[in-house]
């Protein structure tokens, strides 16, 4: 198994999952057309891409499904109050895998655990990804996919510490936020609400609350442009984490990661 973010933040959420019988998106939040130029410059293309796997139905997480009468091959997995207010927008229609929030289901060679998470979409989802055997042959690796939520409960501390990588938000800064000029304070209530996005310090205090966690990689992804940056993200985890993290730019992507 291998993946890699194609971007990340307010503009847009996509990843490419490989194992190899299968090529998945987690999320699709970029149009159709940018989404095959990301695509194209990893050597890939929407016409190699079987499913989408839907978090929820935000534009910055869902915006290609609306260019997907072009390839109706991709199957889209979505729970059904996220499939029902995305098709109401829709003019085709798409081949939706529907599944219960709290689910384990299979596709090709992938397992997908599905979880419910805080925040203001319908009915918002983080995943567990696993692949593999786990014998000689094929060890079993599992990758953690945990955006968009205002805070983290217990069942999700469960659900991420058996993951090799984990993908997790630290949206904002709260100091940054306070003081961003471009956002009313409505706005700033929601981001920063139990529905919202995770700050820094509550990705942090997440990740510091697992248990005996497994994980050998952690990507921090979803920053703000306005409100978050690289370095500040940097200072906030600076001596907390006990194994290797990446930060991805808001806008910016990762190269491959290979489950070895």
């Amino acid at each position: 198994m291998r993946f890699c973010i194609l971007g990340s933040g307010s503009a847009g959420n996509c990843a490419l999952l490989q194992t190899r019988q299968t090529r998945v998106l987690v999320d699709a939040g970029f149009s159709t057309r940018k989404t095959e130029q990301l695509l194209t410059a990893i050597g890939e293309s929407m016409e190699s891409i079987e499913a989408i796997f839907l978090t929820h139905e935000h534009g910055d997480h869902a915006a290609a499904i609306k260019g997907l009468a072009r390839h109706p091959h991709i199957k889209v997995f979505a729970n059904a109050a996220t499939a029902r207010v995305l098709q109401d927008g829709l003019k085709h229609r798409v081949d939706w895998q529907l599944f219960e929030t709290g689910a384990r289901f299979l596709f090709s060679d992938l397992e997908i655990q599905s979880f419910s998470v805080p925040h203001d979409a319908q009915e918002p989802v983080g995943f567990v990804f696993s692949h593999g055997d786990d014998d000689l042959l094929s060890t079993r690796r599992r990758l953690a996919w945990l955006t968009d939520l205002g805070h983290a409960p217990r069942h999700i501390h469960e659900h991420i510490r058996e993951a090799d990588v984990v993908v997790v938000e630290a949206n904002h800064c709260a100091d940054l936020l306070k003081a961003d000029t471009k956002r009313p304070w409505s706005v700033k209530q929601r981001i920063s609400g139990r529905h919202g996005h995770l700050s820094n310090q509550s990705a942090r205090e997440l990740l510091e609350a697992v248990a005996s966690p497994r994980w050998r990689q952690i990507f921090l992804t979803h920053l703000s442009r306005d409100c978050n940056n690289s370095e500040t993200v940097q200072r906030a985890f600076a001596s907390t984490l006990h194994c290797p993290y990446s930060v991805v730019e808001a806008g910016g992507g990762t190269p491959f990661y290979d489950f070895l």
